[in-house]
């Protein structure tokens, strides 16, 4: 009989040898010098300036391949680029529509980046997002409680609505191998229809007044507003405490250790002792659950209620979100920014400039075209760089400094 593998430890030293574990233990607890200090402080603002660099490259390559599309159309570049600004950026009641905007969105793209850090492409974040939205309108709406329990309830239901959505991909891809691509794109469509139904005239959850809607959810369960005379909501600090949690998560604890190690090197994470079915499933249940709660959010915050159509395809968005952030949940926050400024912009741009709204969909496939040549890049990069340095020496073993 095989034997089973041990758990992964908690601690890095539980497999060695007791002499090796306890020197180890010394040197983690030993004071560094201060030129230590300054090597890894030097070593982390190279990599924090490399990866800014990186994403602002990107983002004006998109840009500057965006330009081509404006022009054709007729547009003027000045007035389409003053009424972006305006309209993402230009006053009060602008900056906080932006914000509303990004949301959704920071908090979707969340759910994208921890399902791709573990190696799994959820592409369903858009169908868990529905469904999580379904969920806190129906028990927003039917369950009689107080209004902070019944507020704590929504955003729970919607974060196991979301998770349910992502429960069967993750069960297929667990024990049965089957891609998540193609069974998360599907639960998409199912999270549609049972939305479609759910609200539909012959629905069991459709409001009397309202068609295609759930009944309100009271208005003292609803996440209040953080800035007098705009749509600004309680949203944003789960959606920034999310941020941290998820950080957190994925770099502070042993959960998010395997994780990453799962989506960097599975054979590796299995010799370790991993349990990849478990993990698996554990990343992609809570991709989900996050998926869930930005719909949930959505719905306690802007709406009042669940709509068949309230998501402007922020599952879709996520995932341009998640790529241009490389999957950073602090890089998140400027990433969801950006593209959140891309909708509220294309209104004015829309009406003052004549650029239609579709312009933000042609960006936002250009961010992840360059997002998935980079690779290419940095390898191009690298490879000349090689070169340069190996004529350098030879240049200088043969005596010639040039």
């Amino acid at each position: 009989m095989r034997a089973k593998r041990p758990d992964l430890p908690g601690t890095g030293t539980a497999r060695l040898a007791p002499d090796m574990a306890e020197a180890m233990e010394a040197r983690s607890h030993a004071p560094r010098a201060p030129g230590a200090y300054l090597a890894l402080t030097r070593d982390r603002a190279r990599t924090f300036g490399g990866r800014a660099l990186i994403f602002v490259l990107t983002l004006g390559a998109a840009m500057l391949c965006a330009l081509p599309f404006i022009l054709l159309s007729g547009a003027n570049l000045a007035v389409t680029a003053e009424a972006f600004f305006n309209g993402a950026l230009g006053s009060k009641f602008a900056v906080a529509e932006t914000l509303v905007q990004m949301i959704p969105l920071l908090i979707a793209g969340l759910a994208v980046a921890i399902s791709f850090h573990g190696g799994l492409f959820n592409i369903g974040v858009e169908g868990q997002l529905i469904f999580g939205g379904l969920v806190a309108g129906v028990i927003g709406a039917e369950v009689n409680a107080p209004p902070l329990v019944l507020t704590a309830l929504c955003l729970l239901g919607g974060i196991a609505g979301g998770a349910f959505a992502a429960l069967i991909p993750a069960l297929l891809k667990a024990y049965r191998g089957v891609h998540e691509v193609v069974t998360t794109i599907m639960i998409n469509f199912i999270a549609i229809s049972v939305a479609l139904y759910a609200v539909s005239p012959a629905g069991p959850f459709v409001s009397a007044t309202q068609p295609s809607a759930t009944e309100k959810i009271p208005r003292e369960a609803r996440l209040s507003m953080i800035w007098d005379g705009t749509r600004l909501h309680f949203g944003l600090i789960i959606a920034l405490l999310t941020v941290i949690g998820i950080w957190w998560l994925l770099y502070r604890t042993p959960l998010g250790f395997r994780i990453r190690l799962l989506g960097a090197n599975p054979g590796a994470a299995r010799a370790s002792g991993v349990s990849v079915p478990r993990i698996t499933i554990a990343t992609l249940l809570i991709s989900g659950g996050l998926g869930g709660l930005a719909g949930a959010v959505q719905v306690l915050g802007v709406y009042g209620r669940f709509f068949d159509a309230f998501s402007a395809g922020y599952g879709y968005d996520a995932i341009a979100v998640a790529l241009l952030a490389a999957l950073s949940p602090i890089a998140m926050i400027i990433s969801a920014f950006f593209f959140a400024m891309l909708d509220s912009g294309a209104v004015q741009m829309q009406a003052v400039a004549g650029i239609s709204r579709e312009m933000v969909g042609v960006v936002s496939g250009l961010v992840v075209a360059f997002v998935a040549i980079q690779p290419a890049i940095l390898h191009l990069w690298a490879r000349l760089r090689q070169k340069t340095a190996q004529r350098r020496d030879r240049n200088i073993t043969s005596g010639d400094p040039a």
